[in-house]
C-alpha cells in the first residue's frame, strides 16, 4: 500500500512527492516547523494528507517542549499550531486536524508534558486510521455510481498520496477496479504542478489499473468523442451549500460535464465539509508562486517578466455537482450541509 505519511522511530516520515515519479525519496521529520515547510513546499499535499501531517507535527512540537513547565508548553503548542495553520489555507481539513488536536491539549490542561504528548499521539494516530478506513468506505459508496465498462475522468491527484491511503476520488476508481467494473481512467496532467501526470499516473501505473494521460485542453475533445462515462475528482473543502473547492481547472472540467450530459462525483471526507461558510464564495483561494506557471520542470517556458496569476484552487458550484460521496454515504442535491 502507497503510505504517503506514517510515524516510525519518534518521526514523521513523508514520501515526498516534489520527487515523483523519478524517484522515491522519504523525509523524515523531527519537527513542527520541518513538518510546516514540508506542508508548504508540498512535499507532502492533499487535504487529508495534510490534517495528518498537521496532526503529527503536534506530537512532534510536544516532544521539543518535553522538558518545559505546563504553561510554557501549551505556548510553544499555541506557536505550533498557529504556524502549522499559516501553510495553506484552502484546505480544511488542515483546520480540522488542528482543532481535534487543540480539544486535546484543552482537556488535559494540567497533564505532565509526556503524558500530553502521548495523548497527542494516540489522537495523531486515530487521525490517521480513521482517514484510511473513510477513503475505503468511500470507495465501497462510489462503486455503485460506476456503470460496468466505466471510462472515469479524473483531474488533480485525490488518491493514496492525497490521503492517509488509499483514496478519495482514486479510492472510488481503485474500488471499481477491484470490482471489474472499470475499462479505464482518463488522467488530466493538471497543470502547473503536474499532480495528474506526476503522481495520479505513477499510482494508476504502480497498481495496473489502466490508464491513459491527456493535456488538460484535451478532456473537452474526448467526452464530445463519447469516451468518458464520468468524473470523479477529490475536494479540499466543501461549503454549507455544496459548493466545493478543489485543485484549479476542475471548475472547468465540471462545465464540460455538464454541456456533454456527463454525471460529475466529488468524493471527499465529511471532514471536508465546512458548514461554516455559506457557499464558495467565503472560500479562501491560495495563490502559489508565479514559477510554476512560467515554467514547467525547471525549464523555463515564459519571460521572466511576464506578470501571472496562479491560483491554486477554483470553486465548483454545486449545481454543477451530481452527488458528493462520503463515508456516511453519497449525498445528493441540494444540499444543505450545517
Amino acid at each position: 500500500m502507497i503510505n504517503p505519511v506514517r510515524w516510525e522511530n519518534e518521526r514523521l516520515v513523508l514520501l515526498d512527492q516534489t520527487c515523483l515519479p523519478a524517484e522515491e525519496v522519504e523525509r523524515s521529520c523531527a519537527s513542527w516547523t520541518e513538518v510546516a515547510d514540508a506542508i508548504r513546499r508540498l512535499v507532502v499535499r492533499g487535504a487529508p494528507a495534510i490534517g495528518v501531517a498537521a496532526a503529527f507535527g503536534l506530537v512532534l512540537a510536544a516532544r521539543e517542549s518535553a522538558t518545559r513547565d505546563a504553561s510554557a508548553l501549551r505556548s510553544d503548542l499555541e506557536d505550533a499550531i498557529k504556524g502549522l495553520a499559516a501553510t495553506r489555507p484552502t484546505a480544511v481539513n488542515l483546520f480540522w486536524a488542528l482543532d481535534r488536536m487543540r480539544r486535546v491539549i484543552d482537556a488535559g490542561p494540567d497533564l505532565p508534558a509526556a503524558a500530553l504528548a502521548e495523548r497527542l499521539l494516540a489522537e495523531a494516530q486515530a487521525i490517521s486510521a480513521e482517514d484510511l478506513a473513510a477513503n475505503h468506505a468511500m470507495g465501497a459508496h462510489g462503486v455503485a455510481l460506476v456503470p460496468e465498462g466505466a471510462r472515469v475522468l479524473t483531474h488533480c491527484n485525490a488518491g493514496a498520496l492525497a490521503t492517509a491511503g488509499y483514496g478519495t476520488a482514486v479510492g472510488v476508481i481503485r474500488a471499481a477496479h477491484e470490482r471489474g467494473r472499470l475499462a479505464m481512467v482518463w488522467v488530466d496532467e493538471t497543470r502547473p504542478v503536474m499532480q495528474g501526470s506526476r503522481l495520479t499516473a505513477w499510482e494508476l501505473a504502480r497498481e495496473g489499473i489502466p490508464h491513459r494521460l491527456i493535456s488538460d485542453v484535451a478532456a473537452g475533445f474526448v467526452m464530445q468523442r463519447g469516451e468518458v462515462d464520468l468524473v470523479v475528482t477529490g475536494a479540499d473543502r466543501i461549503a454549507a451549500n455544496g459548493d466545493t473547492a478543489n485543485k484549479i481547472g476542475t471548475y472547468s472540467v465540471a462545465v464540460l460535464a455538464r454541456h456533454h450530459r456527463i454525471p460529475f462525483y466529488v468524493a471527499a471526507p465529511w471532514s471536508t465539509i465546512d458548514p461554516s461558510i455559506p457557499d464558495g464564495g467565503s472560500i479562501v483561494i491560495e495563490e502559489r508562486d508565479a514559477a510554476e506557471v512560467r515554467g514547467v520542470a525547471g525549464r523555463q517556458t515564459a519571460p521572466s517578466n511576464s506578470p501571472v496569476y496562479n491560483p491554486a484552487f477554483d470553486v465548483t458550484p454545486a449545481e454543477l455537482i451530481t452527488a458528493i460521496i462520503t463515508e456516511r454515504g453519497v449525498v445528493r442535491p441540494p444540499y444543505h450541509f450545517a
